[in-house]
């Protein structure tokens, strides 16, 4: 299976997070991104916060540069 990454920069937020993550497993990937919403966010570890999140994953690494924030629905 390929790295994959979850890159922050790609969701518009309040305090401008710059943070990518990246691991050469999904299970791996997931705990560091819910450590980092936990801690960061202020999000709360739940079963649906680790679905949402796995959802945003990509095949990869993360780009240099700061890619385009995503429109998140309220």
């Amino acid at each position: 299976m390929p790295r994959q990454y979850i890159d922050c920069r790609e969701f518009p937020s309040t305090m401008n997070c710059s943070v990518a993550l990246s691991a050469d497993t999904e299970g791996e990937l997931l705990d560091a991104a819910v450590q980092h919403a936990v801690a960061v966010h202020g999000h709360t570890d739940t079963p649906e916060l680790r679905r949402q999140l796995a959802t945003l994953f990509r095949s990869g690494t993360p780009p240099l540069q700061a890619p385009a924030a995503q429109k998140v629905a309220a």
